[in-house]
């Protein structure tokens, strides 16, 4: 049996918690790494100047909708892929992962016309203070036209990762991270005979690093073994295919993207007491990708586990997997919850904060965090909603956490009290309310299709 084979095959048989850590740890190392590129990023453009700090604060959501698109397809290729090894059907694993690259490029084009011709409007959404607006016009059009770079490394990261090799991804995402972290002030500061370019110069810095990435990413990808065969020798494009991958892939391109609406209610509710406010809210979410970040690279171990035997119809490992991978993820968040509780002055103030900031930022940080260990038993439960084919559930749960619960509540918050302080509490009640629907849906797929299949 090929090494390939074997690599694929233990996602059947090895013992589940060394298979998860296994899995999981490198793309948890990676997903560290690149919140530490978040936290830095920040850092050396708050180090530039305050507007420049809120300038892409206010960017987020562009970012995140980015991401959103090229994660969510990713994930669609993923989950087909690996249910597809389940099922031994290697031919059409592979036609999924070339149907991915023509999708993420295809999408990558969409955004780089978006931030060629149609920015600006989105920043005068918030701001009136013309420089923030043209610093944030700035830096998300160079991050938008050279989107490709992003796209294309993270489809063929979550390729790999389908097939149970979770070491190169692990590589990619280092390079792409710590690339970033290098070049972010040379490029915002000037060294080394380059002019300073602040904020444009964190957005080159950004897409250079994406780049880099997908470069490696490919020669790696041509020229390795793998379970499938990435190749368009002989390819035909097939709707068939392209259905599968976005049953799952659309509702996770939702999910994100319910971030990037959520971001901009969030910022349209906290606008309305100070610049500090939102740009606090912008803070808080680099912070939490330390907690969550490795929640996410644990999923990303999960899923082709789950998928796998899913496929393979085995409701023993499937149902070891959920509870192993519940288990890790919660110690996680409540080790996330306890350092935010104890040193949210230390966190915000990384960021050279006003004194607005500060007192803003304290409790802040300290209210949301309480809903870390529901959010890392949701996040579970959906990667297995996704495992198994069932994206829309995921999407529910995410509309609920993010959007139909967070913003009603945080808007009444605001109307209510007239604090900015209590507007914080909408995410525990969010929290509490999708973890109760994500147990629900588990029911309802336990009765439906887990409790019929085979017990090992």
């Amino acid at each position: 049996m090929s090494e390939k084979v074997r690599t694929a095959n233990k996602m059947g048989t090895a013992k589940m918690l060394p298979l998860i850590l296994s899995m999981a740890l490198p793309a948890m190392f990676s997903m560290l790494i690149q919140a530490l590129y978040n936290v830095v990023d920040s850092y050396y453009v708050a180090k530039f100047s305050d507007k420049a700090l809120s300038a892409v604060s206010l960017a987020m959501p562009v970012q995140n909708l980015m991401i959103a698109f090229s994660v969510g397809t990713a994930v669609g290729v993923t989950s087909l892929i690996s249910r597809r090894l389940g099922e031994k059907r290697r031919e059409e694993a592979g036609y999924g992962a070339m149907h991915g690259l023509i999708l993420c490029t295809l999408t990558s084009a969409v955004f780089a016309i978006y931030g060629a011709f149609f920015s600006t409007p989105f920043f005068k959404l918030f701001e009136s203070d013309a420089e923030i607006i043209a610093m944030g016009d700035t830096y998300i059009s160079i991050c938008c036209i050279f989107s490709i770079g992003m796209f294309v490394s993270t489809m063929l990261e979550k390729t790999l990762q389908a097939t149970g090799n979770m070491i190169w991804p692990m590589i990619f995402q280092l390079i792409g991270a710590v690339s970033n972290i290098i070049l972010d002030p040379i490029f915002i500061f000037g060294k080394f005979g380059i002019p300073a370019m602040g904020v444009a110069g964190a957005a080159i810095a950004t897409v250079a690093g994406q780049w880099i990435c997908m470069i490696v990413c490919i020669v790696v990808t041509k020229r390795g073994e793998h379970e499938i065969d990435i190749t368009f020798k002989g390819f035909m494009f097939r709707w068939r295919i392209v259905k599968d991958i976005y049953a799952v892939g659309l509702p996770a391109i939702v999910m994100q993207a319910i971030g990037t609406v959520m971001n901009v209610g969030m910022n349209a509710i906290l606008s309305g007491f100070s610049t500090a406010a939102y740009t606090v809210f912008g803070l808080y979410f680099k912070l939490q990708s330390f907690v969550f970040m490795p929640v996410f690279g644990l999923t990303q171990g999960l899923l082709p586990i789950m998928g796998f035997n899913y496929g393979a119809r085995n409701k023993t490992r499937l149902l070891s997997a959920l509870k192993n991978g519940g288990m890790i993820a919660l110690v996680i968040m409540l080790a996330g919850m306890l350092l935010f509780q104890i040193a949210p002055q230390w966190l915000i103030g990384m960021f050279n904060p006003t004194e607005e900031m500060m007192k803003i930022g304290v409790k802040a940080l300290r209210v949301i965090s309480v809903c870390f260990p529901l959010a890392a038993l949701g996040i579970v439960s959906s990667n297995m909603f996704q495992a198994m084919g069932h994206g829309t559930y995921s999407m529910i749960i995410s509309l609920m956490r993010q959007l139909v619960v967070l913003i009603p509540a945080a808007w009444l918050l605001a109307k209510l009290t007239g604090e900015v302080s209590y507007v914080w509490w909408s995410f525990p009640i969010a929290e509490i309310l999708s973890l109760g629907a994500s147990i629900l849906f588990f029911l309802i797929l336990y009765r439906k299709e887990i409790s019929t299949m085979q017990a090992a």
